[in-house]
Protein backbone atom coordinates (compact mmCIF):
# COMPACT_ATOMS: atom_id res chain seq x y z
CA UNK A 1 0.00 0.00 0.00
CA UNK A 2 1.42 3.39 -0.98
CA UNK A 3 2.33 5.78 1.80
CA UNK A 4 -0.08 8.75 1.92
CA UNK A 5 1.47 11.94 0.59
CA UNK A 6 2.24 14.58 3.21
CA UNK A 7 1.09 18.13 2.57
CA UNK A 8 2.12 21.33 4.29
CA UNK A 9 -0.82 23.71 4.59
CA UNK A 10 -0.78 27.38 5.61
CA UNK A 11 -3.24 27.92 8.46
CA UNK A 12 -3.78 31.55 7.43
CA UNK A 13 -4.74 31.24 3.77
CA UNK A 14 -5.04 27.50 3.04
CA UNK A 15 -2.23 27.33 0.47
CA UNK A 16 -0.62 23.85 0.27
CA UNK A 17 2.87 22.83 -0.73
CA UNK A 18 5.10 19.71 -0.83
CA UNK A 19 7.58 20.94 1.80
CA UNK A 20 7.69 23.00 4.95
CA UNK A 21 8.77 26.64 4.93
CA UNK A 22 8.94 29.32 7.57
CA UNK A 23 7.04 31.84 5.46
CA UNK A 24 4.01 31.21 3.28
CA UNK A 25 4.66 32.28 -0.30
CA UNK A 26 0.94 32.90 -0.94
CA UNK A 27 0.02 35.27 1.91
CA UNK A 28 3.38 36.19 3.42
CA UNK A 29 2.57 35.02 6.96
CA UNK A 30 5.30 33.50 9.12
CA UNK A 31 5.14 30.23 11.08
CA UNK A 32 1.68 29.29 9.83
CA UNK A 33 2.56 26.18 7.79
CA UNK A 34 1.55 22.88 9.40
CA UNK A 35 2.06 19.31 8.23
CA UNK A 36 -1.14 17.46 7.27
CA UNK A 37 -1.34 13.74 6.50
CA UNK A 38 -4.54 12.85 4.63
CA UNK A 39 -6.47 9.92 6.05
CA UNK A 40 -6.88 6.97 3.72
CA UNK A 41 -10.40 6.88 2.36
CA UNK A 42 -12.50 3.92 1.28
CA UNK A 43 -11.77 2.17 -1.97
CA UNK A 44 -13.13 4.10 -4.91
CA UNK A 45 -16.36 2.70 -6.30
CA UNK A 46 -17.59 3.07 -9.82
CA UNK A 47 -19.87 6.09 -10.07
CA UNK A 48 -23.28 6.36 -11.66
CA UNK A 49 -23.94 8.37 -14.78
CA UNK A 50 -25.01 11.98 -14.17
CA UNK A 51 -28.37 12.97 -15.59
CA UNK A 52 -28.21 15.96 -17.95
CA UNK A 53 -31.30 18.09 -18.64
CA UNK A 54 -32.03 20.86 -21.18
CA UNK A 55 -31.21 24.44 -20.20
CA UNK A 56 -34.71 25.60 -21.13
CA UNK A 57 -37.29 25.04 -18.45
CA UNK A 58 -39.23 26.66 -15.64
CA UNK A 59 -37.75 27.43 -12.23
CA UNK A 60 -39.81 28.96 -9.46
CA UNK A 61 -38.19 31.46 -7.08
CA UNK A 62 -36.88 29.74 -3.94
CA UNK A 63 -39.22 29.85 -0.93
CA UNK A 64 -38.13 32.19 1.81
CA UNK A 65 -38.71 32.50 5.53
CA UNK A 66 -38.79 36.16 6.55
CA UNK A 67 -36.75 36.63 9.72
CA UNK A 68 -38.79 39.60 10.89
CA UNK A 69 -35.89 42.07 10.93
CA UNK A 70 -36.46 44.15 7.81
CA UNK A 71 -32.85 45.26 7.31
CA UNK A 72 -31.56 41.68 7.59
CA UNK A 73 -34.27 40.39 5.25
CA UNK A 74 -33.30 43.08 2.73
CA UNK A 75 -29.64 41.99 2.74
CA UNK A 76 -30.61 38.32 2.42
CA UNK A 77 -32.80 39.12 -0.57
CA UNK A 78 -36.16 38.70 1.17
CA UNK A 79 -35.44 36.20 3.92
CA UNK A 80 -33.73 32.89 4.62
CA UNK A 81 -33.87 30.20 1.94
CA UNK A 82 -34.32 26.64 3.25
CA UNK A 83 -31.27 24.38 2.77
CA UNK A 84 -29.01 27.41 2.28
CA UNK A 85 -25.79 28.31 4.08
CA UNK A 86 -24.92 31.87 5.10
CA UNK A 87 -21.54 33.03 6.41
CA UNK A 88 -21.50 36.15 8.63
CA UNK A 89 -18.13 37.78 9.34
CA UNK A 90 -17.01 40.84 11.24
CA UNK A 91 -14.54 42.22 13.76
CA UNK A 92 -14.68 40.98 17.37
CA UNK A 93 -17.28 42.84 19.40
CA UNK A 94 -18.98 44.37 16.36
CA UNK A 95 -22.31 42.69 17.15
CA UNK A 96 -22.46 39.47 15.10
CA UNK A 97 -23.73 37.33 17.96
CA UNK A 98 -26.15 40.05 19.03
CA UNK A 99 -27.66 40.34 15.57
CA UNK A 100 -28.01 36.58 15.10
CA UNK A 101 -29.52 36.06 18.55
CA UNK A 102 -32.10 38.77 17.78
CA UNK A 103 -32.80 37.17 14.37
CA UNK A 104 -33.13 33.70 15.91
CA UNK A 105 -35.53 35.04 18.54
CA UNK A 106 -37.66 36.83 15.91
CA UNK A 107 -37.92 33.65 13.84
CA UNK A 108 -38.65 31.48 16.88
CA UNK A 109 -41.46 33.78 18.00
CA UNK A 110 -43.14 33.08 14.66
CA UNK A 111 -43.43 29.39 15.53
CA UNK A 112 -40.32 28.17 13.67
CA UNK A 113 -37.94 25.78 15.48
CA UNK A 114 -34.52 27.39 15.89
CA UNK A 115 -31.26 25.86 17.19
CA UNK A 116 -28.44 28.09 18.45
CA UNK A 117 -25.08 26.38 19.02
CA UNK A 118 -22.38 28.38 20.77
CA UNK A 119 -18.79 27.21 20.69
CA UNK A 120 -17.29 30.33 22.25
CA UNK A 121 -19.63 31.11 25.16
CA UNK A 122 -21.33 29.08 27.82
CA UNK A 123 -25.09 28.75 28.02
CA UNK A 124 -25.23 31.22 30.92
CA UNK A 125 -23.30 33.82 28.91
CA UNK A 126 -25.75 33.51 26.03
CA UNK A 127 -28.65 33.78 28.47
CA UNK A 128 -27.17 36.98 29.90
CA UNK A 129 -27.04 38.49 26.41
CA UNK A 130 -30.61 37.36 25.75
CA UNK A 131 -31.73 39.01 28.99
CA UNK A 132 -30.06 42.27 27.97
CA UNK A 133 -31.74 42.10 24.56
CA UNK A 134 -35.12 41.24 26.05
CA UNK A 135 -35.55 37.98 24.10
CA UNK A 136 -35.46 35.44 26.92
CA UNK A 137 -39.05 34.36 26.22
CA UNK A 138 -38.22 33.28 22.65
CA UNK A 139 -38.45 29.45 22.29
CA UNK A 140 -34.86 28.91 21.09
CA UNK A 141 -33.13 25.55 21.61
CA UNK A 142 -29.71 26.49 22.96
CA UNK A 143 -26.56 24.37 23.21
CA UNK A 144 -22.88 24.95 23.98
CA UNK A 145 -20.63 22.48 22.18
CA UNK A 146 -17.63 22.30 19.85
CA UNK A 147 -17.81 18.59 19.00
CA UNK A 148 -19.12 18.47 15.46
CA UNK A 149 -20.01 14.78 15.63
CA UNK A 150 -22.32 15.42 18.63
CA UNK A 151 -23.87 18.49 16.96
CA UNK A 152 -24.53 16.59 13.73
CA UNK A 153 -26.15 13.73 15.64
CA UNK A 154 -28.50 16.22 17.34
CA UNK A 155 -29.46 17.85 14.03
CA UNK A 156 -29.89 14.57 12.15
CA UNK A 157 -32.87 13.27 14.10
CA UNK A 158 -36.41 14.42 14.75
CA UNK A 159 -38.14 17.36 13.14
CA UNK A 160 -35.64 19.49 11.20
CA UNK A 161 -35.33 23.07 12.49
CA UNK A 162 -35.93 26.11 10.31
CA UNK A 163 -32.65 27.74 11.31
CA UNK A 164 -29.37 26.58 12.85
CA UNK A 165 -26.82 29.15 14.03
CA UNK A 166 -23.20 28.03 14.60
CA UNK A 167 -21.20 30.58 16.61
CA UNK A 168 -18.51 30.22 15.40
CA UNK A 169 -17.19 27.90 12.70
CA UNK A 170 -13.58 28.43 13.89
CA UNK A 171 -14.40 26.72 17.21
CA UNK A 172 -15.84 23.53 15.70
CA UNK A 173 -13.78 20.33 16.09
CA UNK A 174 -14.06 17.14 14.03
CA UNK A 175 -12.28 14.16 15.55
CA UNK A 176 -11.44 12.73 12.12
CA UNK A 177 -8.96 15.59 11.51
CA UNK A 178 -5.60 15.54 13.29
CA UNK A 179 -5.39 19.27 13.97
CA UNK A 180 -6.65 21.84 16.44
CA UNK A 181 -9.92 23.78 16.04
CA UNK A 182 -9.56 26.86 13.85
CA UNK A 183 -6.99 25.37 11.51
CA UNK A 184 -7.61 25.26 7.79
CA UNK A 185 -8.32 21.54 7.76
CA UNK A 186 -10.78 21.72 10.67
CA UNK A 187 -12.66 24.75 9.33
CA UNK A 188 -12.94 23.25 5.87
CA UNK A 189 -14.09 19.82 7.08
CA UNK A 190 -16.50 21.18 9.71
CA UNK A 191 -18.11 23.58 7.25
CA UNK A 192 -18.48 20.82 4.67
CA UNK A 193 -20.23 18.48 7.13
CA UNK A 194 -22.60 21.20 8.37
CA UNK A 195 -23.48 22.40 4.86
CA UNK A 196 -24.03 18.82 3.69
CA UNK A 197 -26.39 18.25 6.61
CA UNK A 198 -28.25 21.51 5.91
CA UNK A 199 -28.80 20.53 2.28
CA UNK A 200 -29.92 17.03 3.28
CA UNK A 201 -32.29 18.08 6.10
CA UNK A 202 -33.51 21.31 4.49
CA UNK A 203 -32.74 23.83 7.24
CA UNK A 204 -31.11 27.24 6.84
CA UNK A 205 -27.58 27.32 8.26
CA UNK A 206 -25.83 30.48 9.50
CA UNK A 207 -22.12 30.27 10.29
CA UNK A 208 -20.33 32.98 12.24
CA UNK A 209 -16.79 33.56 10.99
CA UNK A 210 -13.86 35.41 12.51
CA UNK A 211 -11.97 37.91 10.38
CA UNK A 212 -8.27 38.60 9.98
CA UNK A 213 -6.57 41.93 10.64
CA UNK A 214 -7.21 42.81 6.98
CA UNK A 215 -10.97 42.29 7.39
CA UNK A 216 -11.22 39.03 5.41
CA UNK A 217 -12.85 35.86 6.73
CA UNK A 218 -10.24 33.88 8.65
CA UNK A 219 -9.42 30.41 7.35
CA UNK A 220 -9.46 29.01 3.82
CA UNK A 221 -10.99 31.08 1.03
CA UNK A 222 -12.79 27.92 -0.06
CA UNK A 223 -15.15 28.51 2.87
CA UNK A 224 -16.64 31.53 1.09
CA UNK A 225 -17.11 29.45 -2.06
CA UNK A 226 -18.91 26.69 -0.18
CA UNK A 227 -21.69 28.87 1.25
CA UNK A 228 -24.57 30.52 -0.62
CA UNK A 229 -24.21 33.99 0.90
CA UNK A 230 -21.42 35.93 2.60
CA UNK A 231 -22.34 38.89 4.81
CA UNK A 232 -19.87 41.27 6.43
CA UNK A 233 -20.76 43.26 9.54
CA UNK A 234 -18.89 46.56 9.36
CA UNK A 235 -18.43 49.49 11.72
CA UNK A 236 -16.35 50.72 14.60
CA UNK A 237 -17.06 49.47 18.11
CA UNK A 238 -16.97 53.07 19.35
CA UNK A 239 -19.44 54.16 16.67
CA UNK A 240 -23.19 53.72 16.95
CA UNK A 241 -23.84 52.65 13.36
CA UNK A 242 -23.35 49.13 11.98
CA UNK A 243 -23.48 48.19 8.30
CA UNK A 244 -24.41 44.65 7.23
CA UNK A 245 -23.16 44.20 3.66
CA UNK A 246 -23.72 41.27 1.30
CA UNK A 247 -20.64 40.53 -0.81
CA UNK A 248 -22.02 37.27 -2.19
CA UNK A 249 -25.61 36.07 -2.49
CA UNK A 250 -26.84 33.31 -4.76
CA UNK A 251 -30.45 34.21 -3.96
CA UNK A 252 -30.35 38.02 -4.04
CA UNK A 253 -28.47 41.16 -4.95
CA UNK A 254 -24.84 41.60 -3.95
CA UNK A 255 -23.58 44.81 -2.33
CA UNK A 256 -26.95 45.23 -0.63
CA UNK A 257 -26.65 46.82 2.81
CA UNK A 258 -28.66 46.91 6.01
CA UNK A 259 -28.11 49.71 8.51
CA UNK A 260 -28.37 49.19 12.27
CA UNK A 261 -27.81 51.34 15.31
CA UNK A 262 -26.25 49.85 18.44
CA UNK A 263 -28.33 50.65 21.51
CA UNK A 264 -28.54 49.43 25.10
CA UNK A 265 -31.20 46.96 23.99
CA UNK A 266 -29.20 45.56 21.09
CA UNK A 267 -29.27 46.44 17.41
CA UNK A 268 -32.09 48.68 16.20
CA UNK A 269 -33.01 48.95 12.53
CA UNK A 270 -32.46 52.21 10.66
CA UNK A 271 -35.26 52.46 8.11
CA UNK A 272 -34.04 55.77 6.60
CA UNK A 273 -30.23 55.79 6.74
CA UNK A 274 -29.93 58.95 4.61
CA UNK A 275 -31.72 61.07 7.21
CA UNK A 276 -29.61 59.52 9.98
CA UNK A 277 -26.29 60.05 8.21
CA UNK A 278 -27.15 63.71 7.58
CA UNK A 279 -28.78 64.41 10.95
CA UNK A 280 -25.66 66.02 12.45
CA UNK A 281 -24.57 67.86 9.31
CA UNK A 282 -23.89 71.56 9.75
CA UNK A 283 -24.41 73.93 6.84
CA UNK A 284 -22.13 76.74 5.68
CA UNK A 285 -18.96 74.78 6.45
CA UNK A 286 -16.25 74.73 3.79
CA UNK A 287 -15.07 71.26 2.79
CA UNK A 288 -18.43 69.49 3.06
CA UNK A 289 -20.54 68.01 0.26
CA UNK A 290 -23.49 65.61 0.17
CA UNK A 291 -23.05 62.53 -2.01
CA UNK A 292 -26.07 60.75 -3.50
CA UNK A 293 -24.78 57.19 -3.39
CA UNK A 294 -26.20 53.78 -4.13
CA UNK A 295 -25.70 50.72 -1.93
CA UNK A 296 -27.08 47.67 -3.67
CA UNK A 297 -30.61 48.68 -4.66
CA UNK A 298 -30.90 51.39 -1.98
CA UNK A 299 -30.04 55.06 -2.60
CA UNK A 300 -28.24 56.58 0.39
CA UNK A 301 -27.22 60.19 0.96
CA UNK A 302 -24.10 60.79 3.03
CA UNK A 303 -21.77 63.64 3.88
CA UNK A 304 -18.23 63.79 2.46
CA UNK A 305 -15.86 65.98 4.47
CA UNK A 306 -12.48 67.34 3.33
CA UNK A 307 -9.92 69.29 5.34
CA UNK A 308 -6.78 70.93 3.91
CA UNK A 309 -3.93 72.16 6.07
CA UNK A 310 -0.41 73.36 5.36
CA UNK A 311 2.09 70.51 5.31
CA UNK A 312 4.71 70.81 8.03
CA UNK A 313 8.16 69.37 8.53
CA UNK A 314 9.27 69.62 4.91
CA UNK A 315 8.30 66.02 4.14
CA UNK A 316 5.74 64.62 1.76
CA UNK A 317 2.20 65.91 2.39
CA UNK A 318 -0.15 63.52 4.17
CA UNK A 319 -3.17 61.89 2.55
CA UNK A 320 -5.50 60.41 5.19
CA UNK A 321 -8.76 58.76 4.10
CA UNK A 322 -11.60 57.22 6.13
CA UNK A 323 -14.43 55.51 4.26
CA UNK A 324 -13.04 55.83 0.73
CA UNK A 325 -10.24 54.44 -1.43
CA UNK A 326 -6.91 56.17 -0.80
CA UNK A 327 -5.64 55.35 -4.29
CA UNK A 328 -8.68 56.98 -5.88
CA UNK A 329 -8.14 60.09 -3.76
CA UNK A 330 -4.56 60.37 -5.06
CA UNK A 331 -5.84 60.08 -8.63
CA UNK A 332 -8.50 62.73 -8.05
CA UNK A 333 -5.98 65.12 -6.48
CA UNK A 334 -3.74 64.70 -9.54
CA UNK A 335 -6.67 65.52 -11.84
CA UNK A 336 -7.57 68.61 -9.78
CA UNK A 337 -3.98 69.86 -9.99
CA UNK A 338 -3.27 69.01 -13.61
CA UNK A 339 -6.63 69.70 -15.27
CA UNK A 340 -8.18 72.29 -12.95
CA UNK A 341 -5.24 74.33 -11.67
CA UNK A 342 -5.69 73.70 -7.96
CA UNK A 343 -2.41 73.76 -6.00
CA UNK A 344 -2.60 70.84 -3.59
CA UNK A 345 0.97 69.51 -3.60
CA UNK A 346 2.01 71.44 -0.48
CA UNK A 347 -1.02 70.73 1.72
CA UNK A 348 -2.14 67.81 3.83
CA UNK A 349 -5.47 66.37 2.68
CA UNK A 350 -7.84 64.62 5.10
CA UNK A 351 -11.00 63.00 3.74
CA UNK A 352 -13.81 61.43 5.75
CA UNK A 353 -17.16 59.85 4.90
CA UNK A 354 -19.30 60.75 7.91
CA UNK A 355 -21.41 58.08 9.58
CA UNK A 356 -18.99 55.15 9.36
CA UNK A 357 -20.12 54.03 5.89
CA UNK A 358 -17.49 52.86 3.40
CA UNK A 359 -18.03 54.03 -0.18
CA UNK A 360 -16.71 51.85 -3.00
CA UNK A 361 -18.48 53.18 -6.10
CA UNK A 362 -16.70 55.70 -8.39
CA UNK A 363 -19.83 57.88 -8.45
CA UNK A 364 -18.47 59.60 -5.31
CA UNK A 365 -15.71 61.31 -7.35
CA UNK A 366 -17.74 64.47 -8.01
CA UNK A 367 -18.79 64.86 -4.36
CA UNK A 368 -15.20 64.38 -3.17
CA UNK A 369 -13.96 66.91 -5.73
CA UNK A 370 -16.62 69.40 -4.59
CA UNK A 371 -15.58 68.97 -0.95
CA UNK A 372 -11.88 69.46 -1.79
CA UNK A 373 -12.56 72.50 -4.03
CA UNK A 374 -14.76 73.94 -1.31
CA UNK A 375 -12.03 73.49 1.29
CA UNK A 376 -9.35 74.88 -1.04
CA UNK A 377 -11.36 78.05 -1.72
CA UNK A 378 -12.74 78.24 1.85
CA UNK A 379 -16.21 78.53 0.32
CA UNK A 380 -19.01 76.22 1.50
CA UNK A 381 -21.11 74.23 -0.92
CA UNK A 382 -24.80 74.96 -1.10
CA UNK A 383 -26.62 73.26 1.79
CA UNK A 384 -29.37 72.10 -0.58
CA UNK A 385 -27.15 70.49 -3.24
CA UNK A 386 -26.19 66.85 -3.76
CA UNK A 387 -23.38 65.59 -6.00
CA UNK A 388 -22.69 62.39 -7.91
CA UNK A 389 -20.63 61.48 -10.96
CA UNK A 390 -17.45 59.65 -11.98
CA UNK A 391 -14.35 61.65 -12.93
CA UNK A 392 -11.96 60.48 -15.64
CA UNK A 393 -8.22 61.20 -15.93
CA UNK A 394 -8.82 63.99 -18.43
CA UNK A 395 -11.23 65.65 -16.02
CA UNK A 396 -14.43 64.65 -17.80
CA UNK A 397 -17.44 63.79 -15.64
CA UNK A 398 -18.97 60.47 -16.64
CA UNK A 399 -22.43 58.98 -16.27
CA UNK A 400 -23.23 56.62 -13.39
CA UNK A 401 -25.94 54.01 -12.92
CA UNK A 402 -29.45 54.61 -11.58
CA UNK A 403 -29.39 58.40 -11.61
CA UNK A 404 -33.16 58.61 -11.21
CA UNK A 405 -33.13 56.66 -7.94
CA UNK A 406 -30.47 59.01 -6.54
CA UNK A 407 -32.46 62.07 -7.60
CA UNK A 408 -35.68 60.77 -6.03
CA UNK A 409 -33.90 60.17 -2.72
CA UNK A 410 -32.47 63.69 -2.78
CA UNK A 411 -35.89 65.21 -3.52
CA UNK A 412 -37.50 63.13 -0.76
CA UNK A 413 -35.08 64.57 1.82
CA UNK A 414 -35.73 68.17 0.76
CA UNK A 415 -32.72 68.94 -1.43
CA UNK A 416 -33.41 71.45 -4.21
CA UNK A 417 -30.35 71.06 -6.47
CA UNK A 418 -28.42 68.11 -7.89
CA UNK A 419 -25.00 68.45 -9.53
CA UNK A 420 -24.53 65.51 -11.91
CA UNK A 421 -22.96 64.50 -15.24
CA UNK A 422 -24.53 65.66 -18.47
CA UNK A 423 -27.54 63.50 -19.11
CA UNK A 424 -27.50 61.20 -22.11
CA UNK A 425 -30.53 59.44 -23.56
CA UNK A 426 -30.69 55.84 -22.40
CA UNK A 427 -33.32 53.49 -23.65
CA UNK A 428 -34.72 56.25 -25.85
CA UNK A 429 -35.24 58.84 -23.09
CA UNK A 430 -33.34 61.25 -20.89
CA UNK A 431 -33.64 60.68 -17.12
CA UNK A 432 -36.16 63.19 -15.78
CA UNK A 433 -35.76 65.32 -12.66
CA UNK A 434 -38.25 64.97 -9.81
CA UNK A 435 -40.54 67.93 -9.24
CA UNK A 436 -38.86 70.73 -7.30
CA UNK A 437 -35.29 69.52 -7.98
CA UNK A 438 -33.05 71.68 -10.19
CA UNK A 439 -30.36 69.86 -12.17
CA UNK A 440 -26.90 71.33 -12.76
CA UNK A 441 -25.08 69.31 -15.42
CA UNK A 442 -21.28 69.25 -15.32
CA UNK A 443 -19.25 68.10 -18.33
CA UNK A 444 -15.75 68.75 -16.97
CA UNK A 445 -14.35 68.98 -13.47
CA UNK A 446 -12.92 72.43 -14.24
CA UNK A 447 -16.49 73.77 -14.48
CA UNK A 448 -17.13 72.69 -10.88
CA UNK A 449 -13.85 74.19 -9.61
CA UNK A 450 -14.54 77.44 -11.46
CA UNK A 451 -17.84 77.79 -9.60
CA UNK A 452 -16.02 77.96 -6.26
CA UNK A 453 -13.42 80.36 -7.71
CA UNK A 454 -16.20 82.68 -8.86
CA UNK A 455 -17.73 82.56 -5.39
CA UNK A 456 -14.38 83.53 -3.91
CA UNK A 457 -13.99 86.52 -6.30
CA UNK A 458 -17.57 87.66 -5.76
CA UNK A 459 -17.24 87.27 -1.99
Amino acid sequence: MAKPAVRYVCQACGAAGPKWAGRCEACGEWNTIVEEVPRPGPAAAKGRAVEFVPLAGSAEPPPRAAVGIAELDRVLGGGLVPASAVLVGGDPGIGKSTLLLQAAAALARGGQPVFYVSGEESIEQVRLRARRLGVTEAPIDLAASVNLRDIAASLDGGRPPALVVIDSIQTMWLDQIDSAPGTVAQVRAAAFELIRLAKQRGFALVLVGHVTKDGAIAGPRVLEHMVDAVLYFEGERGHQFRILRAVKNRFGATDEIGVFEMTERGLAEVANPSALFLAERRGNIAGSAVFAGLEGTRPVLMEVQALLSAAGGGGAPRRQVIGWDGGRLSMLLAVLETRCGLRLGAVDVYLNVAGGLRVVEPAADLAVAAAIASAAGDRPTSAGTVYFGEVGLSGEVRQVAQAEARLKEAAKLGFDTACLPRRVARGGRVPAAPEGLRLVEVGHLADLVAEFSERERSG
